[in-house]
Protein backbone atom coordinates (compact mmCIF):
# COMPACT_ATOMS: atom_id res chain seq x y z
CA UNK A 1 0.00 0.00 0.00
CA UNK A 2 1.31 3.27 -0.94
CA UNK A 3 2.03 5.50 2.14
CA UNK A 4 1.41 8.81 1.12
CA UNK A 5 0.24 10.14 4.47
CA UNK A 6 3.51 9.45 5.80
CA UNK A 7 5.83 10.83 3.25
CA UNK A 8 3.89 13.88 3.33
CA UNK A 9 4.56 13.85 7.16
CA UNK A 10 8.34 13.58 6.46
CA UNK A 11 8.26 16.41 4.14
CA UNK A 12 6.05 18.29 5.97
CA UNK A 13 8.86 18.71 9.06
CA UNK A 14 11.99 18.36 7.09
CA UNK A 15 13.48 21.98 6.60
CA UNK A 16 15.36 20.63 3.57
CA UNK A 17 14.76 18.30 0.99
CA UNK A 18 17.57 16.87 -1.28
CA UNK A 19 15.12 16.10 -4.83
CA UNK A 20 17.07 13.97 -7.60
CA UNK A 21 15.69 12.01 -10.83
CA UNK A 22 16.88 9.41 -13.25
CA UNK A 23 20.29 9.75 -15.36
CA UNK A 24 19.24 10.95 -19.09
CA UNK A 25 16.05 12.45 -17.80
CA UNK A 26 12.71 13.47 -19.72
CA UNK A 27 10.72 15.38 -19.27
CA UNK A 28 8.57 13.25 -17.03
CA UNK A 29 11.64 13.09 -14.60
CA UNK A 30 12.91 16.61 -14.29
CA UNK A 31 9.11 17.67 -14.38
CA UNK A 32 8.58 15.63 -11.42
CA UNK A 33 11.64 16.57 -9.75
CA UNK A 34 10.74 20.61 -10.17
CA UNK A 35 7.51 20.56 -9.60
CA UNK A 36 7.78 19.16 -6.29
CA UNK A 37 10.94 21.28 -5.62
CA UNK A 38 8.49 24.67 -6.62
CA UNK A 39 5.39 23.19 -4.30
CA UNK A 40 8.04 22.83 -1.33
CA UNK A 41 9.91 26.24 -1.96
CA UNK A 42 6.28 27.45 -1.76
CA UNK A 43 5.93 26.57 1.89
CA UNK A 44 9.59 27.51 2.95
CA UNK A 45 11.39 24.03 2.62
CA UNK A 46 14.81 24.33 1.32
CA UNK A 47 15.82 22.14 -1.62
CA UNK A 48 18.44 20.91 -4.07
CA UNK A 49 17.86 19.61 -7.19
CA UNK A 50 20.08 17.63 -8.94
CA UNK A 51 20.18 14.70 -11.95
CA UNK A 52 22.92 12.26 -11.89
CA UNK A 53 24.77 13.50 -15.18
CA UNK A 54 28.41 14.35 -15.05
CA UNK A 55 28.30 17.26 -16.22
CA UNK A 56 24.96 17.98 -16.29
CA UNK A 57 23.67 18.50 -19.36
CA UNK A 58 19.94 19.50 -19.68
CA UNK A 59 17.45 18.89 -23.09
CA UNK A 60 17.00 22.47 -24.64
CA UNK A 61 13.70 22.14 -23.79
CA UNK A 62 14.39 22.20 -19.96
CA UNK A 63 14.88 25.88 -20.15
CA UNK A 64 10.75 25.86 -20.22
CA UNK A 65 10.56 24.24 -16.93
CA UNK A 66 10.67 26.75 -13.24
CA UNK A 67 13.74 25.99 -10.94
CA UNK A 68 16.01 24.53 -14.11
CA UNK A 69 18.81 27.10 -14.11
CA UNK A 70 18.63 26.32 -10.58
CA UNK A 71 20.25 22.70 -10.98
CA UNK A 72 23.10 21.92 -9.06
CA UNK A 73 26.23 19.83 -9.98
CA UNK A 74 26.45 16.50 -8.57
CA UNK A 75 29.58 17.23 -6.39
CA UNK A 76 27.29 19.68 -4.99
CA UNK A 77 24.60 17.43 -4.23
CA UNK A 78 24.43 16.63 -0.68
CA UNK A 79 26.35 13.52 0.40
CA UNK A 80 23.93 12.28 3.15
CA UNK A 81 20.57 13.82 3.10
CA UNK A 82 18.19 13.69 6.07
CA UNK A 83 15.74 13.78 3.71
CA UNK A 84 15.57 12.69 -0.33
CA UNK A 85 13.02 12.57 -2.73
CA UNK A 86 13.92 10.01 -6.20
CA UNK A 87 11.75 11.23 -9.03
CA UNK A 88 11.07 8.69 -12.07
CA UNK A 89 13.64 6.19 -11.75
CA UNK A 90 12.88 2.43 -12.03
CA UNK A 91 15.60 0.59 -10.64
CA UNK A 92 18.66 2.03 -8.18
CA UNK A 93 21.52 2.02 -11.37
CA UNK A 94 19.28 5.30 -12.86
CA UNK A 95 20.75 7.28 -9.86
CA UNK A 96 24.08 6.82 -11.08
CA UNK A 97 26.51 8.75 -9.10
CA UNK A 98 23.97 9.86 -6.89
CA UNK A 99 23.49 6.37 -5.32
CA UNK A 100 25.85 6.92 -2.66
CA UNK A 101 23.44 9.81 -1.64
CA UNK A 102 20.32 7.83 -1.61
CA UNK A 103 22.22 4.89 0.69
CA UNK A 104 23.12 7.19 3.22
CA UNK A 105 19.88 9.61 3.68
CA UNK A 106 18.07 8.99 6.61
CA UNK A 107 14.69 9.24 4.27
CA UNK A 108 14.39 7.99 0.57
CA UNK A 109 11.31 8.73 -0.58
CA UNK A 110 10.57 6.67 -3.75
CA UNK A 111 8.00 8.20 -6.67
CA UNK A 112 7.96 6.01 -9.33
CA UNK A 113 5.59 4.29 -11.59
CA UNK A 114 7.27 1.74 -13.20
CA UNK A 115 5.82 -1.60 -13.46
CA UNK A 116 9.63 -3.30 -12.74
CA UNK A 117 10.38 -1.14 -9.88
CA UNK A 118 11.01 -3.83 -6.71
CA UNK A 119 9.97 -1.16 -4.26
CA UNK A 120 12.44 0.79 -3.26
CA UNK A 121 13.29 3.12 -0.78
CA UNK A 122 12.43 3.53 2.80
CA UNK A 123 8.94 5.02 1.73
CA UNK A 124 8.25 3.90 -1.79
CA UNK A 125 5.66 5.57 -3.51
CA UNK A 126 5.40 2.99 -6.36
CA UNK A 127 2.05 2.87 -8.86
CA UNK A 128 2.21 1.34 -12.10
CA UNK A 129 -1.00 2.05 -12.75
CA UNK A 130 -0.15 5.60 -12.69
CA UNK A 131 0.61 7.48 -16.21
CA UNK A 132 3.49 9.26 -15.01
CA UNK A 133 5.53 10.07 -11.90
CA UNK A 134 4.48 13.94 -12.33
CA UNK A 135 0.71 12.20 -11.32
CA UNK A 136 2.02 10.71 -8.56
CA UNK A 137 3.55 14.16 -7.25
CA UNK A 138 0.46 15.54 -7.89
CA UNK A 139 -1.31 12.71 -5.34
CA UNK A 140 1.40 13.53 -2.56
CA UNK A 141 1.22 17.23 -2.92
CA UNK A 142 -2.52 16.77 -2.20
CA UNK A 143 -1.86 15.09 1.04
CA UNK A 144 0.45 17.66 1.83
CA UNK A 145 -1.87 20.75 1.61
CA UNK A 146 -1.59 24.01 0.48
CA UNK A 147 -0.98 26.30 -1.76
CA UNK A 148 -0.01 25.20 -5.26
CA UNK A 149 2.34 27.38 -7.33
CA UNK A 150 1.69 27.70 -10.99
CA UNK A 151 5.41 26.57 -11.56
CA UNK A 152 4.47 23.61 -10.35
CA UNK A 153 1.51 23.15 -12.76
CA UNK A 154 4.26 24.09 -15.52
CA UNK A 155 6.41 20.98 -14.82
CA UNK A 156 3.90 18.74 -13.72
CA UNK A 157 1.82 19.54 -16.89
CA UNK A 158 5.37 19.14 -19.27
CA UNK A 159 5.81 15.35 -17.28
CA UNK A 160 2.07 14.57 -17.88
CA UNK A 161 2.08 15.25 -21.28
CA UNK A 162 4.70 13.44 -22.18
CA UNK A 163 4.97 10.48 -20.43
CA UNK A 164 1.57 9.62 -21.86
CA UNK A 165 2.62 10.26 -25.40
CA UNK A 166 -0.18 13.64 -25.51
CA UNK A 167 -2.41 11.43 -23.71
CA UNK A 168 -2.54 8.07 -26.03
CA UNK A 169 -0.77 5.73 -24.88
CA UNK A 170 -1.84 2.95 -22.56
CA UNK A 171 -1.57 4.15 -19.02
CA UNK A 172 -4.77 6.87 -20.12
CA UNK A 173 -7.04 6.74 -17.33
CA UNK A 174 -10.19 9.22 -16.58
CA UNK A 175 -8.19 10.88 -13.15
CA UNK A 176 -5.24 11.07 -15.73
CA UNK A 177 -7.29 13.72 -18.00
CA UNK A 178 -8.96 15.22 -15.09
CA UNK A 179 -5.61 16.22 -13.72
CA UNK A 180 -4.80 17.30 -17.07
CA UNK A 181 -7.74 19.73 -16.59
CA UNK A 182 -6.89 20.36 -13.25
CA UNK A 183 -3.64 21.39 -14.24
CA UNK A 184 -4.92 23.79 -16.56
CA UNK A 185 -6.84 25.89 -14.38
CA UNK A 186 -3.26 27.81 -13.73
CA UNK A 187 -2.18 30.45 -15.77
CA UNK A 188 0.66 29.53 -18.32
CA UNK A 189 1.15 29.40 -21.54
CA UNK A 190 0.54 25.65 -22.17
CA UNK A 191 0.98 25.62 -26.17
CA UNK A 192 4.23 27.12 -26.12
CA UNK A 193 5.51 24.71 -23.77
CA UNK A 194 4.24 21.67 -25.68
CA UNK A 195 5.41 23.31 -28.98
CA UNK A 196 9.20 23.08 -27.06
CA UNK A 197 8.63 19.42 -26.26
CA UNK A 198 7.71 18.52 -29.89
CA UNK A 199 8.80 21.46 -32.13
CA UNK A 200 11.54 22.59 -32.01
CA UNK A 201 14.31 20.62 -33.95
CA UNK A 202 17.20 21.81 -35.66
CA UNK A 203 17.23 21.20 -38.81
CA UNK A 204 20.72 19.47 -38.61
CA UNK A 205 18.51 17.19 -36.26
CA UNK A 206 15.88 16.15 -39.04
CA UNK A 207 19.10 15.39 -41.46
CA UNK A 208 20.42 13.31 -38.64
CA UNK A 209 16.74 11.38 -38.46
CA UNK A 210 17.27 10.44 -41.69
CA UNK A 211 20.20 8.70 -41.55
CA UNK A 212 18.85 6.89 -38.63
CA UNK A 213 16.01 5.95 -41.09
CA UNK A 214 18.30 5.34 -43.48
CA UNK A 215 19.57 2.30 -41.45
CA UNK A 216 16.28 1.15 -40.68
CA UNK A 217 16.01 -2.91 -40.40
CA UNK A 218 13.18 -5.47 -40.18
CA UNK A 219 14.26 -8.70 -37.85
CA UNK A 220 10.83 -11.10 -39.05
CA UNK A 221 11.16 -14.03 -36.79
CA UNK A 222 11.33 -11.18 -33.93
CA UNK A 223 8.74 -9.09 -35.26
CA UNK A 224 10.90 -6.32 -34.25
CA UNK A 225 12.19 -2.77 -36.36
CA UNK A 226 15.60 -0.71 -35.17
CA UNK A 227 17.89 1.37 -35.68
CA UNK A 228 21.15 2.77 -34.29
CA UNK A 229 23.22 5.74 -33.53
CA UNK A 230 26.68 6.23 -32.37
CA UNK A 231 28.38 9.10 -30.98
CA UNK A 232 29.88 10.10 -34.14
CA UNK A 233 26.49 10.36 -35.56
CA UNK A 234 25.89 13.03 -33.03
CA UNK A 235 28.89 14.74 -32.95
CA UNK A 236 28.79 15.38 -36.66
CA UNK A 237 25.24 16.64 -36.79
CA UNK A 238 26.41 18.85 -33.76
CA UNK A 239 23.26 17.35 -32.17
CA UNK A 240 22.57 16.86 -28.14
CA UNK A 241 21.61 13.44 -27.48
CA UNK A 242 18.37 14.10 -25.51
CA UNK A 243 17.26 15.64 -28.66
CA UNK A 244 17.37 12.56 -30.26
CA UNK A 245 14.89 11.17 -27.19
CA UNK A 246 11.70 10.91 -29.72
CA UNK A 247 13.12 9.34 -32.58
CA UNK A 248 11.65 5.57 -30.89
CA UNK A 249 8.05 7.37 -31.50
CA UNK A 250 8.94 7.71 -35.23
CA UNK A 251 10.09 4.26 -35.48
CA UNK A 252 7.23 3.04 -33.60
CA UNK A 253 4.58 3.96 -36.21
CA UNK A 254 5.92 1.00 -38.94
CA UNK A 255 2.90 -0.59 -38.77
CA UNK A 256 3.98 -4.04 -39.89
CA UNK A 257 6.38 -4.72 -36.51
CA UNK A 258 5.20 -5.32 -33.18
CA UNK A 259 8.27 -3.76 -31.63
CA UNK A 260 10.62 -1.00 -32.39
CA UNK A 261 13.99 -0.41 -31.15
CA UNK A 262 16.52 2.15 -31.37
CA UNK A 263 19.98 1.24 -29.90
CA UNK A 264 21.84 4.46 -29.24
CA UNK A 265 25.51 5.14 -28.20
CA UNK A 266 26.02 6.97 -24.66
CA UNK A 267 29.53 8.44 -24.14
CA UNK A 268 31.08 5.88 -22.05
CA UNK A 269 30.62 3.88 -25.35
CA UNK A 270 27.78 1.43 -24.33
CA UNK A 271 24.24 1.71 -25.81
CA UNK A 272 21.05 2.55 -24.56
CA UNK A 273 18.36 0.55 -25.92
CA UNK A 274 14.42 2.19 -26.36
CA UNK A 275 11.90 -0.61 -27.09
CA UNK A 276 8.11 0.10 -27.80
CA UNK A 277 5.41 -2.72 -28.32
CA UNK A 278 2.22 -2.07 -29.53
CA UNK A 279 0.73 -5.23 -27.34
CA UNK A 280 2.29 -8.16 -28.26
CA UNK A 281 5.08 -8.53 -26.19
CA UNK A 282 5.87 -7.78 -22.03
CA UNK A 283 8.81 -5.31 -22.75
CA UNK A 284 9.51 -5.05 -19.24
CA UNK A 285 10.07 -8.54 -18.65
CA UNK A 286 12.50 -8.26 -22.36
CA UNK A 287 14.51 -5.19 -20.76
CA UNK A 288 14.65 -7.06 -17.03
CA UNK A 289 16.79 -9.76 -19.02
CA UNK A 290 19.39 -6.98 -19.69
CA UNK A 291 18.90 -5.30 -15.92
CA UNK A 292 16.71 -2.30 -17.32
CA UNK A 293 12.87 -2.47 -16.73
CA UNK A 294 10.27 -0.04 -17.56
CA UNK A 295 6.11 -0.96 -18.52
CA UNK A 296 4.56 -3.65 -20.58
CA UNK A 297 4.91 -1.53 -24.21
CA UNK A 298 7.59 0.68 -23.33
CA UNK A 299 11.35 -0.31 -21.61
CA UNK A 300 14.57 0.06 -22.06
CA UNK A 301 18.11 -1.08 -20.80
CA UNK A 302 22.12 -0.55 -21.50
CA UNK A 303 24.42 -3.04 -23.55
CA UNK A 304 28.06 -3.14 -23.68
CA UNK A 305 27.67 -4.68 -26.77
CA UNK A 306 27.49 -3.06 -30.75
CA UNK A 307 24.20 -2.22 -32.28
CA UNK A 308 24.35 -5.74 -34.27
CA UNK A 309 24.83 -8.04 -31.03
CA UNK A 310 22.79 -5.77 -29.15
CA UNK A 311 20.17 -6.52 -31.69
CA UNK A 312 20.81 -10.11 -31.98
CA UNK A 313 20.33 -10.80 -28.36
CA UNK A 314 17.29 -8.32 -27.39
CA UNK A 315 15.61 -10.48 -30.84
CA UNK A 316 16.11 -13.80 -28.95
CA UNK A 317 14.77 -12.69 -26.02
CA UNK A 318 12.14 -11.91 -27.80
CA UNK A 319 11.56 -14.92 -29.17
CA UNK A 320 11.77 -16.02 -25.87
CA UNK A 321 15.14 -17.79 -26.14
CA UNK A 322 18.09 -17.52 -23.56
CA UNK A 323 20.26 -14.84 -23.38
CA UNK A 324 23.48 -14.16 -21.69
CA UNK A 325 23.94 -10.38 -21.35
Amino acid sequence: MLDFARAAQVLRDAPEVAITCHVNPDADALGAMLGLAAFLRERGTSTTCAFPNEPPDAPRWARMLPGSSALVAVKEFPKAPAVMVTCDCASSDRLGPLLGAANRAGELIWIDHHRSNEGLGTIPLIDPEASSSCELVWRLIGEIGGKVPTDTAICLYAGLVTDTGRFQYEAVRPETLRLAAELREFDFDHARLVQALYEDNGRRYLQLVGLALGRLAFVPEADLVWTYLTQADLREAGVHPGETDDLIDVIRTDRDADVAALVKQQKDGRFKVSVRSRGGHDLAKVAAVFGGGGHRLAAGYTSKHGPAETVDQLAAALRGEPVVP
